[in-house]
Order: structure tokens, then C-alpha cells, then sequence
């Protein structure tokens, strides 16, 4: 029995790692979205100062804006190449070691960044974009991965989940930061940009100092003991048998298999239907458009009638309205589950994105029209935020097994950074092409994504890895079972019969 005391100690030793693992983690991925918006005219200015230095060239505004969007891109590429880099370096390195020779690429591009106006050159800043887009999507892959193996069975959403809270906080923080009265201004942008290095640096004084996943030291690396000591370590009491025994089980299904690739996951039946739940929600994570508004806010708060002068805090408070949201999907998801969280998200996303449309297509005709207008975008966040926006990395953890989750991440977060370019890229144009109408194909996303969800994904909320296994296991040979049990019924009632006549 653990007294209050030791489990008071679990909690406070599991919430500091949570803590130092998601500062210079998922809280970089939401930070470094932010952080573009406050200087934009200045370094488009400075591209146009750049070229007419160096090649005595003046550009023509829409170059100016072709540079600065790849400069706003190139971070997703980079995404896409960390989603990529992770699995692999899971495996070697472990989950917590990964997360730390992450900050390399962080504290590069973070160097790059603050010598970029000295050098005079733009071209540096792309690079450092990059190299922080390579670090946000190892640090978006690993982090949940570490949080749901260490975490315990009851409260593995829960923390998972905390990733995307931390996540809605950078982007609290870098909207904050980023304000022309702190780092946002014109002689700052720079340091603006370089400003990421800070939470970087406290997690590589502070996550030594944590365990590594127990489930990757017994199953990846047979270490008992260690797996042993980091369980203590995380709950500040006894192992309980049952804990132990169920990661023995899984090391014992996984027992002479090596970790998988990326590309058998797609030519292995077993996993068919856990692979397509994970390619579906991440990818309508990102096409739903919500990221959208913090790439491209001024766009969205123009449509809805906000002046110039107020847009930048009026973007404070969509990170703020997304962090709250989280922060209640965080207390909401161990009791409501994960299917409930996904469906209802993606619903009132595709109710706010309709009322929306109708609100930016009459608000000619009625006064208080463009109010509503940004009523709907803080409830599409808010809404965004309550499920798709946490959910959706905790389900490689719970639907895959050890071998195949380092291969599901890289899949599912290569989708998701695949999305988010695309996104990016043509929201603008959506915004100019489709004027008031620029959300409908977001509400079509979403509208999709919740009729997957309620017809196909199981519930996973508090059910060990082998239950949620056999579940899609019936999903995934669910007619090949079904004739093997024909077969099966029709041969006994042959000897029944032939028995009889006998």
C-alpha cells in the first residue's frame, strides 16, 4: 500500500519531468509559430535592403513576399525532415537522450538567427527556420512517445496530453514576446527570432536528471533493473506487479523482433486499420486550418474587420483561448475518452467554420457581423484545442506496440508536417481566392474526420495494450475471421452429423 506521502512524491517527480521534457519540447513547436507573426514587414524590409546591397537589385512586392513565404515554410520541411530523423534516433539514443541532442539543431538555428542581420543575409535566417522546424519535429515525435511509456495506465492521456498544453503555451508565449513593446520591434527581430535557445537551455540543465522511458529500457534494451529504477523513480513507491508484469508482456509479444520501418507498417495487415486512424487524424489535424490562423492571423483578423493597429493582440487570445483548451481537455480526457474528445472537436469545428462563412458573407449588410466573425475563430481554437489538438499524439502510443511506434510517429508526424506545408502554402491564396468562403473546405475536413472517428476508431481510454491490440485485430482480419469461424462451425457440424449417422 503507498501512503500519501509517497504518492505525493510520484506526482511532483512525474510532473517535473513532464515539465523539463516539454519546455524546450513541444512548447519550441508552438513558440516558433508565434514568433513570425510580430516581424514580418521587418524582415521583409530587410530582405529588399539584402538584395539591393549585395546584387543592386530592388524586388518587386510579390518576391519580397515569394522569400518570406518560403522563409515561414521552410520551418514545416524542416518538421517533416525531424519527423523523419526521429524514429531512428529513438531506437539508438532512447526517448529522453533524443530529446537532448535535439537542442543541437535548436541551438544552431538559434545561432544562425541572431548573426543573420550582422551578416546581412536572409539566406541564414531560412537556414535557421529549418534547422528549428528539423528540432520541433523530433521534439513533437518523441515528447508524447516518452510521456505515454512513462506515464502510468491511468493517467497515460492525461499526460500525453500535456504536450499539446505546452504547445498552446508557447504559443502564448511567443505572441507575448513578440509585442513591438518587448522583442517585436524593429531594432529586436532578431533576438526575437534567436529567443528560443532560452527554454533549449533549461532542459538541458534539468532532463538528466529524469529516467528514461521504462518501457525502452526493459523492451528495447532488456534492462530490468533499469526499468525497475525508473518506475520507482517516477512513482515514488513500490512497483506494483501488475504494472511490471504488463511490460513484461508486451517485451514477451515483441520478444526476437526488431523495431520496424516505416514502410512495412504499410504492407502489414495487422496494423492496416491503426495505420489509416493515424494517417487520417494527423493529417486532419493540420488541414482543419487552425495552425493556419497563427501563420497567417493578420489574413484571417482582416477578413473578420479588425483594425491593423489591434490585430497583434487580438492574436494573444487565440493562443490564450487554444491554452485553455487544452488545459480542460487535460482534466476531460481520462473521463470522457479519447473517440468522445476527436468526434466532438472536429464537430463544433465544422459548426464554427459555417457560421463563420455566414458571418464574413454578410457582414457588409450587418454592423456587428465582423464581431462574430472573431467570435467563431476563438471557437474554432477553442474547439480545436478540447480535442484534435491533444488527442492526437497520444494515439500512436496507445495503438501500437514497442516495435512498430517509433515507425508509427515518423509516419504520423510526417503526415502531420506534410499537411501543415500544404497548408501554409495555399491558405493565402484560399484567403484571396475564396474570400468568405476561404473556412468551407476546412468545414468539409472536419466534418469527414468526425464520421471516421465515431464509425472506426475503438475506444482506448484506461485499456493495457493488449485489449486495444485484439480490438483492432478483429477490425483488421474481420473477414478472414469470419470465414475461418464458418469454416470452423461448418466442420463440427459435419462430424456431429457424421457421428449421428454412425
Amino acid at each position: 500500500m503507498t501512503t500519501p506521502g509517497m504518492q505525493k512524491g510520484s506526482c511532483l517527480t512525474l510532473v517535473l519531468m513532464v515539465a523539463s521534457a516539454a519546455i524546450g519540447g513541444t512548447l519550441q513547436y508552438g513558440y516558433n509559430l508565434a514568433i513570425m507573426n510580430a516581424p514580418t514587414t521587418f524582415i521583409q524590409t530587410f530582405i529588399n535592403e539584402t538584395f539591393l546591397q549585395c546584387w543592386d537589385i530592388q524586388l518587386e512586392d510579390y518576391q519580397v513576399t515569394l522569400v518570406w513565404t518560403i522563409i515561414v515554410s521552410i520551418f514545416s520541411l524542416g518538421g517533416l525532415a525531424g519527423a523523419l530523423l526521429a524514429g531512428p534516433m529513438t531506437i539508438r539514443f532512447g526517448r529522453r537522450n533524443c530529446l537532448l541532442l535535439n537542442n543541437v539543431f535548436l541551438m544552431s538555428g538559434a545561432l544562425l538567427a541572431l548573426t543573420s542581420r550582422a551578416a546581412g543575409s536572409f539566406e541564414m535566417i531560412i537556414l535557421s527556420r529549418f534547422l528549428i522546424g528539423i528540432n520541433a519535429g523530433i521534439s513533437m515525435n518523441v515528447q508524447p512517445m516518452y510521456f505515454g511509456e512513462s506515464a502510468p495506465k491511468h493517467l497515460r492521456g492525461a499526460v500525453s496530453q500535456s504536450s499539446a498544453v505546452f504547445t498552446a503555451f508557447g504559443v502564448v508565449l511567443g505572441q507575448v514576446v513578440g509585442l513591438r513593446e518587448i522583442l517585436g520591434c524593429e531594432s529586436c527581430w532578431q533576438y526575437l527570432l534567436a529567443s528560443n535557445a532560452i527554454p533549449g537551455f533549461i532542459q538541458l540543465l534539468t532532463l538528466p536528471w529524469f529516467p528514461e522511458s521504462p518501457r525502452y529500457l526493459l523492451i528495447d534494451r532488456g534492462d530490468k533493473e533499469a526499468c525497475i529504477d525508473a518506475l520507482q523513480r517516477l512513482r515514488g513507491c513500490e512497483v506494483q506487479s501488475s504494472e511490471l508484469d504488463e511490460i513484461l508482456q508486451e517485451q514477451a509479444e515483441t520478444k526476437g523482433m526488431r523495431p520496424r520501418r516505416p514502410w512495412e507498417l504499410f504492407t502489414d495487415r495487422s496494423v492496416r486499420w491503426q495505420l489509416i486512424s493515424v494517417i487520417i487524424i494527423s493529417s486532419a489535424m493540420q488541414l482543419c486550418g487552425n495552425d493556419s490562423i497563427y501563420f497567417y492571423a493578420s489574413y484571417v483578423f482582416k477578413e473578420a474587420g479588425i483594425s491593423d493597429d489591434q490585430i497583434q493582440y487580438v492574436t494573444i487570445g487565440t493562443g490564450t483561448c487554444e491554452f485553455t483548451a487544452c488545459i480542460m481537455c487535460n482534466l476531460l480526457v481520462e473521463r470522457k475518452g479519447r473517440r468522445f474528445m476527436l468526434t466532438g472537436g472536429f464537430l463544433l469545428m465544422t459548426i464554427w467554420a459555417i457560421v463563420f462563412t455566414i458571418a464574413l458573407s454578410f457582414e457588409r449588410y450587418v454592423s456587428w457581423m465582423p464581431y462574430l466573425s472573431m467570435a467563431c475563430i476563438f471557437t474554432y481554437i477553442l474547439s480545436f484545442g478540447m480535442g484534435p489538438a491533444g488527442v492526437t499524439g497520444v494515439l500512436p502510443t496507445e495503438i501500437f506496440n514497442q516495435t512498430a511506434r517509433p515507425a508509427a510517429y515518423t509516419i504520423a508526424g510526417s503526415m502531420m508536417w506534410l499537411n501543415l506545408f500544404i497548408v501554409g502554402m495555399i491558405f493565402p491564396f484560399l484567403v484571396s481566392g475564396l474570400s468568405e468562403y476561404c473556412f468551407v473546405p476546412f468545414a468539409a475536413i472536419c466534418l469527414l474526420s468526425a464520421l471516421y472517428i465515431g464509425l472506426f476508431l475503438p475506444e482506448t481510454k484506461g485499456k493495457s495494450l493488449s485489449l486495444i491490440t485484439s480490438e483492432f485485430h478483429e477490425m483488421n482480419f474481420k473477414g478472414q475471421n469470419d470465414k475461418s469461424l464458418g469454416l470452423q462451425t461448418h466442420y463440427k457440424l459435419g462430424e456431429a452429423c457424421l457421428a449421428t449417422a454412425l
